[in-house]
C-alpha cells in the first residue's frame, strides 16, 4: 500500500471515477459511465472552484479511489470553515486492504491544512458497513440528516 499517490483528479481520470460512482447499489441506479457529458461539465465547474477538491488515489498508475472535499465557510462557530467530504469510493479490486482509510485520512490532512475546525461527511442510510468504517476512523454520528430533492438527474 505505500505505492499509494494521493492527487488531484484530471479530465482523464473521468471514466474510472464515474465507473467507481457506478459500481455499487444505489450508484448502479443513479450513474452510468455511458454519457460522459453531465459529468465532464461537472468536473469542470469542480476543477475551477478553489474551494473543491476532487482527489483521486493512484496505485501502479491506475485510478484505484476517489473523494471529493468541499471546503463550505460559515459564520457558526465564530465563522469557521468546514470540509465536507462527498463521493467516496474505492475501486472493487482495492477494497478492504486499507486504502479508504487511507483515502479519509488523506481528506482529513487536506482539511487541516486549509484550516478547517471539522470534516463532516454524510452516508446514505442503507450503508451500514460505511457507518461502521467512518465510526472506526473517528466519525461520530451526531445528526440526522435531510435531504429534498429537486430533480431526479442534473440538467447538463
Amino acid at each position: 500500500m505505500d505505492e499509494i499517490i494521493f492527487r488531484s483528479a484530471t479530465i482523464e481520470d473521468l471514466p474510472a471515477i464515474v465507473s467507481m460512482l457506478a459500481d455499487d447499489p444505489l450508484g448502479m441506479v443513479r450513474e452510468s459511465a455511458d454519457d460522459l457529458r453531465p459529468y465532464r461539465a461537472a468536473f469542470a465547474e469542480i476543477d475551477a472552484d478553489p474551494r473543491q477538491e476532487l482527489l483521486v488515489a493512484e496505485h501502479s498508475g491506475t485510478v484505484a479511489g476517489t473523494a471529493q472535499l468541499s471546503f463550505l465557510p460559515g459564520l457558526a462557530r465564530k465563522g469557521a470553515v468546514r470540509a465536507q467530504i462527498e463521493a467516496v469510493r474505492v475501486a472493487r479490486p482495492m477494497r478492504g486492504i486499507g486504502l479508504g482509510s487511507r483515502l479519509i485520512e488523506e481528506c482529513v490532512r487536506r482539511a487541516r491544512e486549509r484550516g478547517c475546525i471539522l470534516v463532516q461527511l454524510t452516508s446514505d442510510s442503507s450503508r451500514v458497513d460505511a457507518h461502521r468504517f467512518y465510526s472506526k476512523l473517528g466519525f461520530e454520528a451526531s445528526h440526522v440528516g435531510f435531504k429534498l430533492m429537486l430533480a431526479e438527474t442534473s440538467d447538463r
